[in-house]
């Protein structure tokens, strides 16, 4: 099937699911900007992989550094994967916790994508998909900022759906549940966590990329939805 999208920008590519996703566009034929913050080992590893891309590096905290290296960007596609954890209770977390996690998984979000949006507006086409979680549809303990970061990320883009949907841009976002990945690796008691899964299992890196695909490419008459990966942890 030929596509008439050919350019990806994967911000946060070398986490586990943004890896999968940018090898996942790839392998579609599709040419990828690859960004990193500090990282560039596995970046590097990654564009070799992938053959057909290039790489793009900078701080998701630093507006200055993400306007200069996106201002000119053009694509077609657009997936922010860029995420961090800080967890603590909300008695126990630090200003610098709550600031971290905010400032890189929203504030960060916020600034890529009005530098990107603003080129597509011009070519009045693209498509953009949030790595949202649903730990920002049904919360989670322990992770106030990183449930208030994705809770955003999930009005942010039901909003941009609104206004973007008039230049033929379209934006929807995914909600993994628990993936495995390096960001869980550290859990205590994964078992009594499966439990909870109704499909009995954690997933996988690659049936996200597979589902932010789906929204990107093939889900042409859908904008402002949220699609849960999640095993049927979270129905909301």
């Amino acid at each position: 099937m030929a596509h008439t999208l050919k350019k990806v920008l994967v911000v946060g590519a070398t986490g586990d699911i943004g890896a999968q996703v940018a090898k996942l566009f790839a392998s579609r034929g599709y040419f990828l900007y690859i960004h990193y913050h500090t990282n560039h080992i596995k970046a590097k590893k990654l564009l070799e992989e992938i053959k057909n891309g290039e790489l793009i590096q900078f701080d998701m905290t630093d507006k200055t550094a993400i306007k200069n290296s996106l201002e000119n960007l053009c694509v077609d596609i657009l997936i922010n994967s860029s995420g961090i954890t800080r967890d603590n209770l909300l008695f126990f977390m630090t200003d610098e916790q709550w600031n971290d996690v905010i400032d890189t998984n929203l504030g960060g979000n916020y600034f890529v994508t009005k530098a990107i949006a603003t080129n597509m507006i011009k070519q009045k086409a693209g498509t953009i998909v949030n790595i949202a979680s649903i730990s920002g549809i049904c919360g989670n303990t322990g992770q106030v900022n990183y449930s208030a970061s994705k809770g955003g990320i999930v009005a942010l883009t039901k909003t941009l759906s609104l206004e973007l949907a008039r230049y033929n841009i379209r934006v929807n976002a995914v909600a993994p549940g628990v993936i495995n990945s390096s960001m869980i690796a550290e859990i205590p008691n994964q078992s009594k966590l499966i439990s909870h899964i109704p499909m009995g299992r954690f997933g996988e890196p690659e049936e996200v990329a597979v589902a932010t695909y789906f929204m990107a490419v093939d889900a042409t008459y859908t904008t402002g939805q949220v699609l849960n990966i999640c095993g049927g942890m979270c129905r909301g």
